[in-house]
């Protein structure tokens, strides 16, 4: 059973986001502390990019502060190693295809494998395109999760057929950030993954409040956020730590009185 989907048997989860190296390594590596400890099932790392297509001001804001910080693929893998002496919740990395192309797609996923990432996301490689990916991820054990979109439309239920570890829904148009509100009809989304496949799947996009969290994971398996969070750190800096955290903890009690 891939990892991944162990975040998901004690019920709804909750998975958080961080932009890896924003404001430095160490507040990164206190705040997924933190977020483990508060009762996040599974966490998200964004390995930063200088044109992150996907995210909003807020995201793309953290990972220009991480990158003039001097952050490197290389630095995120060490930074990994050392939060897996004692982190035991899934990790998965949300990068660029670019990212992985630069490294070298066969040495970037293997060294995910070394150091314990379970899972890869990579928001603009098309489903179409996922195969120049997906042998060395399955070489490697490394869950290579698909994204579908209000835009998906049709092609849902393909990519939920062949999803694997968990399967990102993406709430609303557009890019990340946090909205009052969510218009999508998720619902009907999620009824399509439902009757494809087997694999959990959680809400990301547009969601900060517990209010929004327990709504999206009534829906679905789970709740993602990542904008909200990252705000945190960007308005606490190095004492960020604690309070996302606290953030967790809430959204994470928001999300329990479902199960």
């Amino acid at each position: 059973m891939s990892k991944i989907h162990r975040a998901f048997e004690k019920g709804k989860a909750f998975i958080p986001f961080l932009t890896c190296g924003d404001p430095d390594p160490e507040t990164t590596a206190a705040a997924v502390r933190a977020a483990a400890a508060n009762g996040a099932d599974l966490i998200e790392l964004g390995i930063p990019f200088s044109d992150p297509t996907a995210e909003g001001p807020v995201i793309q804001g953290a990972n220009l502060r991480a990158l003039r910080g001097g952050i490197t693929t290389d630095r995120v893998f060490d930074l990994v190693r050392e939060l897996r002496r004692d982190v035991t919740v899934p990790l998965v990395f949300m990068t660029y295809a670019n990212v992985v192309y630069s490294y070298g797609a066969d040495r970037f996923i293997s060294t995910c494998a070394e150091i314990g990432i379970d899972g890869l996301i990579l928001p603009d490689l098309p489903f179409e395109e996922k195969e120049e990916f997906l042998p060395l991820c399955r070489k490697y054990g490394v869950d290579l999760i698909s994204m579908v979109a209000p835009t998906s439309e049709d092609r849902i239920a393909m990519i939920a057929r062949e999803a694997e570890g968990f399967l990102y829904v993406v709430s609303s148009l557009g890019v990340t950030g946090e909205r009052s509100e969510i218009r999508t009809d998720l619902a009907a989304m999620v009824k399509t993954v439902r009757e494809n496949t087997r694999t959990p799947c959680a809400i990301g996009f547009g969601i900060s409040t517990p209010e929004q969290a327990k709504q999206m994971a009534a829906l679905s398996d789970g709740a993602i956020v990542g904008s909200a969070i990252v705000r945190i750190v960007e308005q606490y800096g190095k004492e960020a730590p604690e309070k996302v955290g606290g953030y967790v903890k809430a959204m994470k009690q928001a999300i329990a009185e479902l199960n």
